[in-house]
This record gives C-alpha cells, sequence and structure tokens, in this order.
C-alpha cells in the first residue's frame, strides 16, 4: 500500500461517558477489604481528556485517593471532589507540584523525554511512575508477535522535539527516561489504538456508525487482515490494577485475547449495530488502485502485507498475565455507537473522519465493474 507505517503513526498521534470497569478491576474492588492493599495517593497529570477520566473513575473506584494535575481547561468541571492543582508542564509550570510526594504518578500526556526528566525533577521522592506509551515504539521491521522485548524504533535526529513527526522513536525515548529517573518504580504501559465511548478521532468509530447506516458495506481486505484495540474502559482499569498490584516493567495492552480477523470484527459489528447491512470484500491490492488507502480512508485496518501491519498482531500476554482482561468486542461496538447518538446530528459527522460515502460507491462500483470483465 501507498501507506507507509510512518502515515499511520502520524495519523494515529493527530488524532466521557459512564465507567464500565473489566473484569480484573471488578474481581479486585469486590475482593474482602482485608485482602486488597491499603489506597494509595495517586497523581494524575491530566485526567479530563479522552482516556483520563476512564483512568480516575477506575482508581477511585479501586480505593485510592486521586489528584489531578492540568491546566484546567478540559472539561473542567470533571471530579469536583478531588484535590486539583493547576499548571501547564508543557510549559515546564510545575510549581503546584513541589514540595509534594506521592505513591504513585500516572503519567499519559507526555510526548518528549524532557518532560519526563522536568518532572522527576519535582517527584523525585514519589513511588511508582506509570507512563502511558504506545505499541508506536516498535520499530518499523517488528514482525507480527512482537512482545516487550522487541525492538524500538530509533530517532533520526537525535536533538529533535517533533512529536508529530518522530511520535513513536520520541515515546520509547520517554520510556528509557522513565527507567532511567525512576529506577525499579517505572511501570509502562503500552496500549494499541484506543476506542470506545468518548473517541473524538474516528478511527474505529466509523464502523459502528457505517454499519448501522445498513446498505452494501466496503470491507476491506480479504478478511483475514488481524486487528487489535483496546477499549478505553480496559485500559483505565488495567491502569488502577498496575498501581493496586505496583507494577513495574513494560506492559503490551491491547486485545482481544484471542486472535481477531477483519472478517470477525464486522460481523460482530454488524450483528450488533447494523444487521441490514451487507459486506463486499474488496482486494487490498485493487483498493490501492484505486486510492482507497488503509488506515487513513478505511480506519484501523493496516493490511498484513503493509509496513508496520505487525501493529495489528502484538504479543499481550504479559499484560494478560498482571490482570488485563478485556469486555466483549460487541459491547465496544454498540457502546461507541450508542455514544454518537448521543451527539447532535450537526456534530456526528466530526466524530467519523474516514472515506465519504460517494468515495465508497464508487470504489464498490470499479469492483463490481472488474468482477463483471471475468
Amino acid at each position: 500500500m501507498n501507506l507507509t507505517r510512518r502515515d499511520a503513526l502520524r495519523a494515529a498521534a493527530a488524532a466521557g461517558s459512564a465507567a464500565f470497569l473489566s473484569r480484573s478491576l471488578l474481581a479486585f474492588s469486590q475482593a474482602p477489604a482485608a485482602s486488597r492493599p491499603a489506597g494509595k495517593r495517586v497523581l494524575v497529570l491530566g485526567g479530563t481528556g479522552f482516556i483520563g477520566p476512564h483512568i480516575v473513575e477506575a482508581l477511585t473506584k479501586a480505593g485510592h485517593t486521586v489528584t489531578l494535575f492540568n491546566r484546567g481547561k478540559t472539561n473542567p468541571h470533571l471530579f469536583p471532589d478531588l484535590e486539583k492543582l493547576r499548571g501547564d508542564r508543557l510549559a515546564g509550570d510545575l510549581k503546584a507540584l513541589e514540595g509534594r510526594s506521592f505513591d504513585a504518578v500516572i503519567d499519559d500526556a507526555v510526548f518528549i523525554p524532557r518532560h519526563v526528566n522536568e518532572l522527576a525533577d519535582v517527584l523525585k521522592h514519589s513511588g511508582q511512575y506509570l507512563f502511558i506509551s504506545s505499541l508506536s515504539v516498535l520499530a518499523e521491521d517488528s514482525r507480527p508477535g512482537a512482545d516487550e522485548s522487541a525492538p524500538t524504533g530509533k530517532l533520526e535526529d537525535p536533538k529533535s522535539e517533533d512529536y508529530r513527526r518522530y511520535y513513536g522513536p520520541l515515546k520509547a525515548l520517554c520510556e528509557e527516561a522513565s527507567e532511567k529517573r525512576f529506577p525499579g518504580k517505572a511501570c509502562v504501559v503500552r496500549p494499541g489504538l484506543i476506542v470506545g465511548p468518548g473517541d473524538n478521532s474516528g478511527r474505529f468509530t466509523y464502523w459502528p456508525v457505517r454499519l448501522a447506516r445498513g446498505g452494501e458495506v466496503l470491507a476491506p481486505g480479504d478478511g483475514q487482515d488481524p486487528i487489535q484495540v483496546i477499549d478505553v474502559r480496559d485500559l483505565g482499569a488495567f491502569v488502577a490494577v498496575c498501581v493496586s498490584k505496583q507494577l513495574t516493567g513494560i506492559y503490551n495492552t491491547v486485545g482481544p485475547a484471542e486472535p481477531l480477523l477483519w472478517k470477525q470484527f464486522l460481523e460482530i459489528c454488524k450483528e450488533t449495530c447494523g444487521k441490514s447491512a451487507t459486506l463486499t470484500w474488496v482486494p487490498a491490492s485493487f483498493l490501492e488502485e484505486q486510492k482507497v488507502r488503509a488506515w487513513a480512508d478505511l480506519p484501523a485496518w493496516l493490511p498484513r502485507t503493509m509496513d508496520g501491519a505487525a501493529l495489528a498482531s502484538v504479543n499481550c500476554k504479559k499484560a494478560i498475565a498482571a490482570g488485563l482482561a478485556f469486555r466483549p468486542m460487541a459491547e465496544t461496538c454498540r457502546d461507541t455507537l450508542d455514544w454518537v447518538n448521543t451527539k447532535p446530528e450537526a456534530d456526528r459527522a466530526k466524530l467519523v473522519r474516514a472515506i465519504s460515502a460517494d468515495a465508497e460507491a464508487k470504489a464498490l462500483a470499479a469492483w463490481k465493474a472488474k468482477q463483471a470483465e471475468k
């Protein structure tokens, strides 16, 4: 395909609902109090965007005391009962954290290692440092089944802080900084494509919305390409598990637990969101001829022949063994569609960035014409 892995990563980098905790956290929270560790003092940097609220809710559900540190500009109405410290860490304003320490620090809004170092200077007496990284750190030549020991990408310009251009390699350097500045206390969580209610990127949302619309749907490839995602609520639950268990090390955080192919995924989505839809599978090579781009026009799809396809078949056994659990894909599809439907009609199109209905129909017509020539 014309789309390179770097293009996919850049698109990914450019990208609230009630929290439903995963089975692992539910089991933990329902256990007798005497069998659980005492609640911890946890600092969450950010905490009010897409991922943050689910982390905060999972932490409080598990009995931890949460403090938020952010600028107070995104959803400032959230969590009125929590302590809120104000500052802009991207501008180096960490004054509100001076003299403070926490049992755990959750950092889900950092892209360059300098910001990890600045935070470590202020919070050097704190405990666990949990960094939300990304599977984008994997080297471009990674193979399917890559685990946490797989090589990571290298920064072409060692002085660059251009995270939109070097998203993966800079995240990898952030991981290194985490280990160096918080020795023995660093926990790195590497999610893949984060999806579910509240996802404004449209990278997954397109499919529940498109299947719900019905009619003939352009299904990419032959249905045998793998797909991996993580529901934002399951990610939040796993972060809480990591804090509760004081985990350290690196964890690939993506699912489901068993391999899922696109044919299975779209059938689940169809059954859940759009039973009247029909699927027409169009080969990747033909879509390339028609200039229908993987990931960009057909979100979340990485053909297994494309550079970077290993991102859709990563080994996540370590995280599962540690307590990562997944809700059914049908639930993620249904809840995502329900969330979109709560929005004003004028805003719904903004939540789905993908191939237009006209371009989809044109590609389908071209495929049928080619088939008729045989």
